[in-house]
């Protein structure tokens, strides 16, 4: 990877990793479904207008109940998931929790789709699933007791991984904006009513609708921009090691921005976590951005995507 190519991976994963931060300013205010129908029809409006001015081909009828289908789990279902998670958790706790979705990933091809799981592979699972429980356990003064939400930022992830899953084999053919605009369309679809029996009873602040407008603009129009921009130029292999970087820029922005102070469990746990990933991916050294494909080293098979919210 060039300088460029390398600058606009850590790009994509600060603004992805930003997300939780601005989740986090938003949600307790404007609340899970009206702050994630914001972002998607923002979102979708940005995309819409991008595609226009560079005369870009949509197939939006052809692909439309397929696109509603993974709107849904791609996209409203985690997003609105995380947000109700964030009420409660930190932005940090978030972007780990959530950075398990490569082994849920993992999980699901080696129970559903006949997928063999590896020992190199099972090794990291249960690394994994250690990671979640030492964040978890060794962290209680930053989940206060909130079990439901740690739950429903796993089902998040769950969930994420399930609509990879069906984006690759259902939708493997359609064009890259037609996924990026349509699944942001879906995702309204089922948020709108939602959104609207939901509206904040109270004054909404001016840094709250900030944070939505930076999540729809940044985290996710532009990001997904950048995403296929990066897919294109050095392939999904290394665009998908941006699983690793996530939490880290999580746990940073939340600590610059949110004064959330890193515990040792945080840390072990996302230790455990970005190891087991490595493991479970079976990422091997050309892989990664910076560093140039030796003659005798094998690519890895790069079969997760990353877990963005």
């Amino acid at each position: 990877m060039n300088a460029r190519q390398t600058a606009a991976l850590l790009f994509l994963s600060s603004v992805w990793g930003a997300s939780y931060l601005f989740i986090r300013i938003a949600a307790p205010v404007l609340g899970p479904f009206p702050l994630m129908a914001g972002r998607v029809l923002i979102a979708a409006g940005a995309l819409a207008s991008v595609a226009a001015v560079r005369g870009m081909p949509l197939s939006l009828a052809r692909y439309w109940k397929r696109l509603l289908i993974l709107g849904l789990v791609h996209a409203a279902m985690p997003f609105t998931l995380i947000a109700m998670a964030e009420v409660h958790l930190s932005a940090s706790m978030a972007a780990i929790l959530v950075a398990a979705q490569p082994l849920f990933a993992a999980l699901i091809g080696g129970l559903f789709l006949g997928e063999r799981i590896s020992p190199k592979r099972a090794l990291g699972l249960v690394l994994g699933l250690g990671g979640v429980g030492v964040l978890v356990g060794w962290s209680p003064g930053s989940i206060e007791g909130s079990a439901l939400a740690v739950g429903a930022t796993l089902a998040g992830a769950l969930s994420y991984a399930a609509g990879g899953i069906y984006s690759k084999r259902r939708l493997d053919d359609a064009p890259v904006m037609t996924l990026a605009l349509g699944q942001q369309l879906s995702a309204a679809v089922w948020l709108l009513v939602p959104a609207l029996l939901t509206l904040p009873r109270m004054e909404v602040s001016l840094a709250a609708v900030g944070a939505m407008c930076a999540l729809a603009l940044l985290s996710t129009a532009l990001a997904y921009l950048v995403f296929f921009w990066l897919i294109g130029q050095v392939g999904p292999v290394r665009t998908f090691t941006v699983s690793y970087v996530i939490p880290v820029f999580g746990v940073l922005w939340g600590a610059l921005f949110l004064d959330e102070r890193p515990t040792l469990g945080v840390l072990a746990g996302l230790g455990c976590i970005l190891i087991s990933l490595v493991l479970v991916n079976d990422v091997r050294l050309e892989s990664l951005p910076g560093v140039r494909r030796a003659p005798r080293l094998v690519r890895g098979d790069g079969q997760t995507e990353p877990g963005t919210t």
